[in-house]
């Protein structure tokens, strides 16, 4: 298991190499000028007088930016910046990356893991009892209410959301933005525990609903698959109830396909969130990422796609990983 966890770890670097370059190809190909967007906005905050939109301003914004230079040699100059841990620095604030990075990274990473094990806890057993009840009234309640969900926006589940249950036109029950409440410092672990899992439960609803239609269908056609299966029936036949052969024999074998989904689960939440985070005002990676774009911070947008693909193919191992854990009977040595 080691040696094969070492040469994916190894594979990811070549990978890694193209996504990146793809990447940057892409970005700095995209229309918009960071300089003229820079002098602009300098002009608007009184930094440049009128009419400073010349040739020559901009030009010189393109040299401070490294835009002068061909697209290989700035290539070759943001692996640097890689290689230097920061990722450059911001064309917005002239911070560096990382530093922005690591300001938001923890919230991005706290609700999509919240949001990835509420998918689960919930989709596993809904699709485990649909395969038991195949074909009865609570199996078509169940698919029905979870495709409804599906269907919904998440845009507009989340104004709903903070409508009707954050002082909107309905109950005040949660906080309408933020990811911290006013003195948050001052209280203890169990109340700063309480009062951050208090901010994230309708962002991490708006996050996990969409996920429960298809991986509690997943799940339905894993589990009806196994119990269909000759050891299932001697089972039965040795006497065993029914939650022993449910439990103990069939449910382990069903998750491989779930397992399958974890790898692809974590970069879709993670781009679903950047409306999320936008609408409830959260500081992650999702709004982050937005105002990068249209700021044309190429530094951060290269930042961002970087620690998302890494996520990607650590996603991609940990499945693989788990795949031994569910089935002791697939080995990688």
């Amino acid at each position: 298991m080691r040696t094969y966890i070492l040469k994916r770890l190894l594979l990811m670097i070549p990978t890694m190499i193209a996504i990146t370059t793809i990447s940057f190809i892409v970005i700095q190909s995209a229309p918009g000028d960071p300089a003229k967007m820079a002098v602009r906005k300098a002009e608007q905050a009184g930094a440049v007088q009128e009419g400073g939109l010349s040739d020559e301003v901009i030009a010189q914004a393109r040299k401070l930016y490294g835009l002068d230079k061909p697209l290989w040699k700035r290539y070759v100059l943001w692996l640097g910046d890689l290689a230097h841990g920061d990722f450059g620095y911001s064309y917005k604030d002239n911070r560096p990356v990382a530093d922005k990075i690591v300001e938001v990274l923890p919230v991005t990473l706290q609700l999509n893991i919240l949001a990835i094990l509420i998918v689960y806890l919930v989709a596993v057993p809904a699709g485990v009892y649909s395969a038991v009840r195949q074909g009865t009234v609570m199996d078509q309640i169940v698919t029905l209410g979870f495709f409804i969900l599906y269907s919904l926006p998440s845009f507009w589940a989340a104004t709903m959301l903070l409508k009707y249950l954050a002082g909107g036109e309905g109950l005040d029950l949660f906080p309408v933005y933020g990811f911290e409440s006013p003195g948050y410092d001052l209280l203890g672990p169990a109340g700063r525990l309480w009062d951050r899992l208090w901010h994230l439960v309708l962002p991490v609803t708006c996050l996990a609903y969409g996920g429960f239609a298809s991986l509690s269908r997943f799940q339905r056609a894993g589990m009806l698959e196994v119990i269909r299966q000759d050891y299932i029936t001697t089972a039965r036949a040795k006497g065993l109830t029914e939650r022993v052969v449910l439990l103990k024999h069939a449910l382990r074998p069903s998750l491989i396909p779930m397992v399958t989904l974890f790898a692809g689960l974590l970069p879709s939440l993670i781009g679903g969130s950047i409306i999320i985070e936008s609408i409830f005002s959260l500081p992650g990676m999702g709004k982050l990422s937005f105002e990068a774009v249209l700021s044309r911070d190429y530094p951060v947008v290269m930042a961002l796609l970087t620690i998302s693909a890494v996520l990607t193919l650590l996603g991609i191992l940990l499945s693989d990983i788990l795949y031994v854990i569910v089935d002791p009977r697939i080995s990688f040595d």
